[in-house]
């Protein structure tokens, strides 16, 4: 009789399974807004009115009126970035971001996977007025959507490779909600940015103090999402920062632990966020008309730099900062995967898709036809990244010792919630 093994239950195990059901959530979502505004003229005209029809009333004057839109970009996204620092934080403290040691990989092939794709946008966009703005468009991962293509690869995605881009896309996460912070901010209002900092002063104390109930944090964070919005920070940055405030207990691989409230709250919004706010702003912002000439349409500078920043410029990036760490002994390669599945790993971080489209929004505002182009870009980018990534990885031979080597890392997962290189 086979013995019977207990089924994995861990943060990790988790994360993962969510972000693969989500990548195939976003994937259809994004087809079914390209097919709304491409395929009939009146679904077309539905998709955009449906999404921009005013409700009447403001919440700031930089809005200005809200509209459907508004709210899946400002308030639902908020709370995705949200999930996303609950991630960052739990990772950072008790999981594989946790010593210097795991840390120095991600964080040296994420820098690299962001400014490589930036320096291809800038060399391809130099000299086009009102472009510049747009560098840090292809310079995001989207890990639902890598994490769902290496789930339609099954066993022939080695864990390990997995474990990787899940910590490279955090750090990227990081790298981005930076960069939100600082390169898309046009203006502070002082006395809302002080109001904010109040809240969160607030959160933090009662942290300290030992509160572990849930709806006090909701409610602040609440509260200091509006005072953010305000500021003219962008409000998702609430998010994140309300995120940070949130107490955690150690638990390793514990995804709804009762006494750690950030890990019950992950369990709790993780499943809101991956299956129906990411679906959901993928079809928001995913909608770009297709014009008969598409070569053309890609060629164009704009669309141009952000697809060829994401496809080459991430695997440039990242395999090659790989590279060179393991040449110089700084890390290891990933226990299990060999050097063609690495590369095939780097090609999948050019999908940019949900951090990109986000990003482009912030960088064209009021330029529609400009966000158009850069949503061409975006799905070209990422599609490319995604198929030819997929294909490298289906057709690279495994590791001579694979079937061994995933049956101990997931032996692993299920004793603690992480595994070791």
């Amino acid at each position: 009789m086979a013995k019977f093994v207990p089924p994995i239950r861990s943060a990790l195990w988790t994360f993962l399974a969510g972000q693969a059901g989500s990548g195939a959530l976003l994937i259809l979502a994004a087809a079914l807004a390209i097919a709304c505004v491409n395929l009939w003229p009146v679904s077309a005209h539905a998709y955009h009115d449906l999404l921009h029809w005013p409700l009447g009333y403001s919440l700031s004057a930089k809005l200005g009126e809200m509209t459907p839109h508004l709210w899946i970009n400002d308030g639902l996204m908020a709370v995705f970035f949200f999930v996303v620092g609950l991630e960052i934080k739990r990772e950072w403290l008790d999981g594989r971001l946790s010593t210097w040691e795991r840390r120095r990989l991600p964080f040296i092939a994420a820098a690299a996977g962001m400014i490589a794709p930036a320096i291809v946008y800038l060399v391809i966009a130099r000299g086009q007025p009102g472009l510049s703005a747009g560098w840090a468009i292809p310079a995001a991962t989207d890990i639902a959507f890598a994490i769902g293509v290496l789930a339609l690869l099954g066993k022939r995605a080695p864990l390990s490779l997995k474990l990787l881009l899940t910590t490279i896309a955090i750090v990227d996460d990081m790298g981005a909600v930076a960069i939100i912070a600082i390169a898309y901010t046009a203006s502070i209002g002082g006395a809302a940015l002080l109001a904010a900092g109040l809240v969160y002063g607030a959160m933090l104390s009662l942290g300290r103090l030992g509160v572990k109930v849930l709806w006090p944090y909701l409610l602040l964070a609440l509260l200091l999402w509006y005072c953010v919005l305000l500021s003219g920070v962008h409000a998702t940055i609430a998010g994140v920062l309300a995120a940070t405030a949130i107490p955690i207990r150690s638990t390793p691989g514990t995804p709804d632990a009762t006494d750690s409230p950030l890990h019950r709250l992950e369990h709790l919004l993780h499943p809101w966020s991956a299956y129906l706010i990411v679906p959901i702003f993928g079809f928001a912002n995913a909608g770009v008309a297709i014009q008969a000439d598409l070569l053309g349409q890609l060629a164009a500078p704009l669309p141009a730099a952000i697809a060829l920043g994401l496809f080459l410029g991430k695997q440039i990036g990242i395999f090659g900062a790989v590279w060179i760490s393991v040449r110089l002994g700084i890390a290891t390669l990933p226990r299990g995967a060999t050097w063609p599945q690495v590369y095939g790993l780097a090609l999948l971080c050019g999908i940019g898709f949900t951090m990109s489209l986000f990003i482009s929004g912030l960088a064209f505002p009021g330029a529609p036809a400009l966000a158009e182009d850069a949503k061409a870009g975006i799905l070209a980018g990422s599609i490319l990244s995604a198929v030819i990534g997929f294909l490298v990885l289906r057709f690279t031979p495994l590791h001579p010792n694979h079937d061994a080597i995933e049956a101990a890392q997931m032996s692993e997962i299920a004793a603690d919630g992480d595994v070791t290189e």
